[in-house]
């Protein structure tokens, strides 16, 4: 489709500690015993996007995170991998790969998007409304599994609220509005220019901005390089683009008006009663193209430029790997409700158990599982709604509920692990429960003890 697509990878992201390290960037978290990024990675190649730049904060990360495409995409993707200093932000490391974007359109994703949305749909989109950028929005996720036993119940109780209060013309194809985060918790600001120009606007809240988004390239070269301060595309690029939207000069009824700062304002408690106002009047839907058939011919007014929208439909799955809640979440909606996605075929147990791995004697494993090669159980276990990675060892009577072990744990006889997270080479003695815990990659937790609601790692070197 002649796209370049760029890859947002991330590094050691710092709400994922201890979960991430220096061995294990974020991008190869494993969701399904498989990294992350992968789940992207596959959606584009069926989309037949295969020229990608993937961005990897830090050098050491971006050589572990090549490393594996080169023998994971061999002949299936071409894939440069560009390094980019920690913390420059969204913003920040697609300016620092400014000069390797040729392409009249770029697709920007985030490398830990696990969706079954086809980014090709996003691209088609784009093109079709010759639009500046276009973001895709999806059903905001519900956080935290059915049952009792959360992992990541610590980030859980500090999680914010977080809103986003979306504006969007009738026919729901063009971004007039977006308001995110804390600004959602003030009085919202509605340009009166917005209003005037699309009579009506739908409001909703209920919609998550997937970090999925089409640019032409030399506008978002443009905005990177004139606004050096801008840090995220979600926080800055994007509201600016459908700020600016309709900044040019206004004609109504023929007459320019220069665009005054005037807005509407709702405050939080009265938005509905004044939105259900506004929303009866009469609307003009495409209002981009009112604007541009009044602006040919006049030499004082700018051409406007069109913010887009591609919203998912609700049957589809769009999650992101933002938060160790999350992480547990993906986990466990790809060995359950969305196991279309983890590329493995399930039992008729519905769950997953490779052929190398050994049960013992009483041992079960329940639907919406997983068990990863070469891992050993002994007699008397029962695992539920969890996933365990590759060449583990699990002593006897061990009871695992609601988690995710990684590959190369020793879990000793009698444990107890529930809604917990334990990373790679974890060494677990015998008769240690853990409730809502995350244990970070090579611990050692002593026998005997007890732990809820706590996160234990090394110290990093």
């Amino acid at each position: 489709m002649d796209f370049q697509v760029v890859v947002l990878a991330g590094g050691t992201s710092k709400e994922l500690v201890p979960l991430v390290s220096k061995e294990v960037p974020k991008p190869l978290l494993p969701v399904a015993n498989r990294p992350v990024l992968s789940y992207v990675l596959e959606q584009l190649e069926l989309s037949n996007l295969k020229d990608l730049i993937v961005v990897v904060e830090g050098e050491d990360a971006a050589l572990r995170v090549g490393g594996w495409i080169s023998g994971a995409y061999v002949d299936r993707l071409h894939v440069e991998v560009a390094a980019v200093p920690e913390d420059v932000g969204t913003a920040g490391a697609l300016r620092a790969i400014a000069h390797h974007l040729t392409a009249n359109d770029i697709l920007v994703v985030s490398g830990d998007l696990v969706s079954d949305v086809p980014p090709g749909a996003v691209a088609a989109a784009h093109r079709r409304h010759d639009a500046v950028v276009t973001t895709m929005l999806c059903s905001t996720p519900i956080s935290g599994p059915a049952e009792s036993g959360s992992a990541g119940a610590k980030d859980k109780i500090k999680k914010p609220k977080r809103f986003n209060i979306i504006g969007l013309d009738p026919t729901k194809q063009f971004l007039l509005y977006i308001a995110s985060g804390a600004e959602v918790e003030k009085d919202l600001h509605i340009p009166k220019s917005i209003l005037r120009a699309v009579g009506q606007m739908d409001i909703q809240a209920d919609l998550m901005d997937a970090h999925l988004y089409a640019f032409k390239r030399a506008v978002l070269q443009e905005v990177l390089e004139q606004k050096p301060n801008f840090h995220s595309l979600r926080q800055d690029v994007l509201p600016y683009l459908v700020r600016t939207q309709l900044k040019s000069e206004i004609l109504l009824n023929g007459t320019p008006q220069a665009e005054e700062n005037g807005h509407e304002k709702f405050t939080s408690r009265g938005n509905q009663a004044i939105i259900s106002q506004i929303l009866a009047n009469a609307s003009t839907p495409r209002f981009h193209e009112v604007y541009e058939s009044i602006h040919n011919g006049s030499p004082t007014a700018q051409r406007t430029h069109k913010c887009c929208a591609y919203i998912a439909s609700n049957s589809k799955y769009c999650v992101r790997l933002n938060s160790i809640q999350a992480f547990s979440d993906i986990n466990r909606d790809v060995i359950g409700e969305a196991n279309h996605l983890s590329g493995y075929s399930f039992s008729a147990h519905n769950n997953i158990i490779h052929p190398s791995a050994d049960l013992g004697s009483k041992t079960t494993v329940g639907p919406h599982c997983m068990l990863g090669e070469g891992s050993l159980m002994g007699d008397k276990c029962s695992v539920k709604r969890s996933v365990i990675g590759r060449h583990c060892r699990i002593g006897s009577n061990v009871k695992i509920v609601n988690s995710v072990v990684m590959d190369h744990v020793t879990l000793g006889d009698g444990c107890s692990i529930q809604g917990s997270i334990v990373c790679s080479n974890v060494q677990i003695q015998e008769r240690v429960v853990l409730r809502d815990c995350q244990i970070g990659a090579g611990f050692v937790v002593s026998a005997g003890s007890e732990h809820k609601g706590e996160s234990l790692a090394r110290k990093e070197k």
